[in-house]
């Protein structure tokens, strides 16, 4: 062995030396635990002069590992090497200025001879520890935010994320560990052109945000917003990538479809505008689909509203299809108001008679959800198409509930305008246009009308309604004024227009019909309303007055036409009603005239210009007076004197025979009242009542104050109403009615068997008097039909014990054969006609004369008989006719 290959020995002084030169503190305790050696490094990590320290009790470095660990070499203890062997602890030293730091300290035992020595070797890692615990602090920090952190090297494999990062996309930190950001969290539908501008960012120093379609661990979408920051080394080359990553799913992208469609329903856009514009925004933030939105209206049909990228024959094609349990995934979804997923649009059943044009164009699924109203409606479908059978993901469930919602929003928005426009230009009763709108289609309908062509315009007034209204009530009224016009819009054709102007007017516009078209027309509708309407168990009758007016041959501008048929209209009431006229130049003076007339019959009743005129009713058994009637006269100082007959009429249409009804009763009492201050004994007179009048609850009340006015008692007032009260089911009228006979105020039938008579509800009303109509006087001495009539009136009267009065007896005859009948008073010419207050004062003392001058006559041929007994108390009756 050569001297060169022999180990070499240190001295002690060498390795002392080498101790001395370590970076590390070496610090020797000895078995009486006390300081041998503390070399240069030591002194700078205690700041220590080593003379403070060498020989000192190993407690003055403060070091508790070191104390016990050199204590328990000292004692000698197995195996104490062993345990002190390899480790390292981390330890705080509290310098003598009162500064610390940490320190990593790893300790040995060296045994020479019988002596033993703890060697500790003490490292200071305080910047280490520092950066340790800040790097686990930015850590927790990073796992608390709510916002995903990636960290990428600079070939973009992935280096740490956080615990958002995991609950975002499913990936734990260690399967997302070395794995490349953009291979991991992008999908089929990522836009390539997004994740340029994102490495485009990366390479900016500045960084920036770009919003990215990614995909989660499941293959489920996410839109996030990526803000990413470069990290570069001292060359200015990228070391590493931070990102920070938000999903803004429903944050952003559905608050944009939000927004989309509140601004355009602020904008009041059109609802086929707003449905496109949601279905593109939806396919930009959902790739992978085709959207639609259907509207479903009140009678289950189907129209559409948006489908940008379906094939435009497609939507067409759905357009009117109604709704059902087997019509494709819409109509299924509609009709059950449920999601309906067909999964294979080729082979489900509810397809197959509508999938040929959607799988051309490769579509392959569709899954549709209902749109629902706030009251549960269904009123439309939003629908995905997918290009492979598949269903919906989370992120399709997340739009489709987002735009079910504006959906509902944007519908329900249209059904509102909808019902607004109907309310302006529709009648709500009969869903006809009104009178604002039927002014628009009649210039549609001029303007259209070609060079030689014609426009018939058709006015109907309902025949008689007021009567149905007032008696029926409005309910029934507004009943017959639906099925008028269901009568009336089955005669006329598609291009035909009707329409209601109010009340019970009607408009009819035919374009293209002259005059002699326009007659088929008129007839054909006279015709249909012949058979009786049935409202709830009466058959109630119904006719309607019309007139027509041509363009351009009568006029050529809208109101002037309305006018002239409307003028026809009132000719056809003249001539009878349940007919038809045509305009001719002469009728604009009877409109003329008609308007003047209601004028001046306001003026009339305002300034004390009607009076009442009375007509005696005779007894047939003796012929004392049982009552009168008054009945109401006009002259006008410009008009002359106006016949009941006219304004009566006119009272009735202008609303004013309610009020000239009160007026009678106050007149009639007031002039009973004066003639009973002058001696004349009139003990009851009679005022004729409009149905209407019986609708004011207050009319009783009102009959009690004047009666109370005048002081009269109430048997001296007797109410004459018309058969159509008998009509009324009404509460209001019966109550009004029995109200009256509680006063004692009398109540008579007037013109019974003209009208609708019905026996039974003739037993039911508090009457006292049946008067029979005059027209059934004018032939009863040789007309049997007529004197059968009058018979059977005057059996039915004597069988309820009512006092039956014959209104126009005009000769002997008439009357002896109806006292020969049992008829127990008459009225008419053969005694007098209607006397102004003074003439009938004049006819009453010559009455009382004759009957007097009869009686005397009778005394003087039958002495024996006794005195006749005195006559009953007269009564008296106001009519207006």
């Amino acid at each position: 062995m050569r001297a060169h290959d022999s180990p070499v020995v240190e001295s002690p002084d060498f390795l002392l030396a080498a101790l001395e030169r370590a970076n590390d503190a070496v610090v020797i305790v000895d078995g009486d635990l006390r300081v041998s050696h503390f070399n240069a490094a030591a002194e700078l990590i205690w700041e220590l002069d080593r003379a403070e320290v060498l020989g000192c009790h190993v407690g003055r470095l403060g070091l508790k590992d070191l104390q016990q660990h050199a204590a328990t070499a000292a004692s000698g203890q197995a195996n104490g090497d062993d345990a002190l062997r390899g480790r390292v602890s981390e330890v705080t030293i509290e310098r003598k200025d009162g500064s610390r730091i940490r320190a990593a300290l790893s300790l040995s035992r060296v045994e020479a001879g019988d002596q033993s020595r703890t060697i500790a070797f003490v490292r200071d890692i305080t910047a280490e520890a520092d950066s340790r615990e800040k790097l686990a602090l930015l850590t927790t920090i990073a796992d608390r935010t709510n916002r995903a952190v990636i960290v990428t090297d600079h070939k973009l494999r992935i280096v740490f994320t956080n615990a958002a990062f995991t609950g975002m996309f499913g990936y734990s930190p260690e399967e997302a560990k070395g794995q490349q950001a953009n291979e991991l969290l992008v999908g089929r539908h990522t836009d390539r052109r997004a994740l340029a501008r994102l490495q485009r960012l990366i390479d900016d120093e500045r960084g920036g945000e770009e919003e990215v379609l990614s995909y989660d661990k499941n293959g489920d979408e996410i839109w996030i917003s990526a803000d990413v920051k470069s990290f570069r080394n001292d060359r200015g080359r990228v070391k590493y990538m931070c990102a920070l990553l938000t999903d803004i799913t429903e944050t952003k992208q559905l608050r944009s479809l939000r927004q989309l469609i509140m601004n355009a329903l602020a904008d009041e856009i059109p609802i086929t505008d707003i449905a496109e514009q949601l279905c593109r925004r939806v396919e930009e933030i959902a790739p992978d689909v085709v959207s639609s939105i259907l509207h479903i209206d009140a009678g289950g049909l189907v129209h559409p509203l948006g489908g940008p990228s379906l094939p435009e024959d497609y939507s067409r094609a759905l357009e009117g299809v109604a709704i059902g349990p087997d019509v494709g995934s819409c109509g299924t979804a509609a009709f059950y108001g449920e999601p309906v997923l067909a999964m294979d649009i080729d082979t489900d059943p509810r397809w197959q008679p509508y999938k040929t044009r959607p799988l051309e164009v490769g579509l392959r699924a569709c899954w549709s959800t209902p749109i629902k109203a706030k009251d549960g409606r269904v009123i439309g479908t939003f629908a995905f198409y997918f290009r492979e059978c598949r269903p919906p993901s989370r992120w399709h469930r997340c739009i489709v509930d987002a735009c079910v919602h504006l959906g509902a929003l944007a519908i329900e928005r249209k059904e509102a305008r909808a019902q607004i426009a109907r309310l302006a230009y529709y009648d709500v009763l009969t869903g006809l246009p009104n009178r604002s709108h039927l002014r628009d289609l009649i210039s549609e309908a001029i303007t259209a009308c070609a060079s030689g062509k014609h426009v018939a315009l058709a006015f109907l007034d309902v025949d008689n309604f007021k009567d149905v209204n007032d008696t029926l009530g409005h309910s029934a009224g507004d009943e017959l004024l639906v099925q008028f016009a269901q009568r009336l819009r089955a005669q006329i054709q598609p291009g035909d227009v009707l329409g209601r102007l109010g009340g019970d007017e009607f408009v009819v516009i035919l374009p293209n019909r002259d005059a002699t078209e326009a007659a088929l027309v008129a007839s054909r509708i006279t015709d249909a309303l012949v058979m009786p309407l049935k409202i709830g168990t009466r058959q109630v009758p119904m006719s309607a007055s019309m007139g027509v007016s041509i363009y351009p041959d009568n006029a050529t501008d809208i109101d002037t036409l309305i006018q002239q048929a409307d003028a026809a209209m009132y000719q056809a009431k003249r001539a009878g009603r349940s007919t038809y006229r045509f305009f001719s130049a002469d009728m604009n003076g009877l409109a003329e005239q008609r308007l003047v007339l209601s004028a001046a019959l306001r003026s009339a009743i305002a300034n004390d210009g009607l009076k009442l005129h009375y007509q005696p009713q005779i007894r047939t058994i003796d012929d004392a007076i049982h009552a009168v009637e008054a009945l109401a006269r006009w002259h006008d100082p410009v008009l002359g004197e106006v016949s009941p007959a006219k304004f009566v009429p006119l009272a009735e249409e202008c609303g004013l025979i309610e009020q000239i009804g009160l007026w009678s009763i106050r007149e009639a009492c007031r002039q009973m009242a004066e003639w009973r201050a002058s001696g004349l004994d009139i003990p009851c007179v009679s005022v004729n009542l409009s149905p209407i009048n019986f609708q004011n609850a207050n009319l009783a009340a009102a009959v009690a104050e004047i009666l109370a006015d005048h002081g009269l008692p109430p048997e001296v007032l007797m109410l004459e109403i018309t058969e159509g009260v008998i009509m009324n089911e009404r509460s209001v009228a019966i109550e009004t009615m029995n109200s009256i006979r509680k006063l004692g105020v009398g109540l008579s039938l007037d013109d019974f068997g003209t009208g609708y008579s019905s026996l039974s509800r003739l037993t039911q009303l508090p009457i006292r008097e049946l008067k029979i109509d005059r027209s059934f006087m004018h032939d009863i001495e040789n007309n049997p039909p007529a004197r059968a009539i009058v018979t059977t009136v005057v059996r039915v009267g004597q069988s309820l014990q009512l006092t039956v009065v014959a209104e126009g007896v005009e000769t002997d005859g008439q009357r002896k054969l109806l006292t020969e009948l049992g008829c127990d008073v008459v009225q008419g010419f053969l005694y007098a006609p209607a006397l102004s207050p003074t003439a009938f004062g004049r006819w009453l003392l010559d009455h009382s004369a004759k009957r007097a001058s009869v009686m005397l006559g009778r005394i003087g041929r039958s002495l024996s008989q006794p005195p006749a007994a005195a006559s009953p108390r007269v009564s008296s009756s106001v009519g207006l006719g």
